[in-house]
């Protein structure tokens, strides 16, 4: 028995995910175009990269079931989703997009056996580690995503938005200072 396993992995994938709509509804629409640099995506391109970005591993884990990447087309495939944060899309469209993919994501997440996030993924020569399992490739998902959340929270800072997560923080540190008389 493991204390982290599919239901876990997907039920974790969802916190992340919700975290990322949430943020994506407190940005305005006519910020979404914003970039805090000129070679960074914009925040629209951010969130865009961060919906399709489960596909790689869809594809990789769920569809394909790959047991190496050797001769695997990923840059194909990078391509393929680079095009789509190109894509022209309204607000409303973008948080859809993260809603559908992230769902259904989480729930592919959620229907895995142990046996198979314990399989091994080999990694062409040079690259190390040489090979990985299952899980660690798709809880990598959710750190990735994490890492692009992070740089939306950094912009909403630049954009005059208090991130959600930190005003939670401050709420409940109030209330706890109040409840002790501070």
């Amino acid at each position: 028995m493991t204390y982290y396993g599919s239901k876990e992995l997907a039920d974790a994938f969802r916190t992340v995910r919700n975290n990322t709509i949430q943020i994506a509804e407190e940005i305005p629409e006519a910020q979404y175009g914003f970039r805090a640099a000129p070679a960074c995506r914009s925040v629209a391109e951010t969130l865009v990269h961060i919906a399709v970005g489960t596909r790689v591993s869809e594809q990789v884990h769920l569809a394909e079931r790959l047991h190496t990447l050797v001769g695997f087309d990923f840059f194909a495939l990078m391509s393929t989703l680079a095009a789509e944060e190109q894509t022209p899309r309204s607000k409303a469209q973008i948080v859809d997009l993260l809603r559908t993919e992230g769902e259904k994501f989480a729930q592919a997440l959620g229907g895995v056996s142990e046996a198979f996030l314990a399989e091994r993924v080999e990694f062409p020569a040079g690259v190390t580690p040489p090979s990985k399992s299952r899980f660690e490739m798709l809880l990598g998902v959710k750190e990735h995503e994490m890492h692009h959340r992070g740089q939306l929270m950094v912009v909403e800072r630049m954009l005059g938005i208090t991130p959600h997560l930190t005003r939670r923080m401050q709420e409940h540190t109030a209330a706890m200072r109040a409840a002790a008389g501070n």
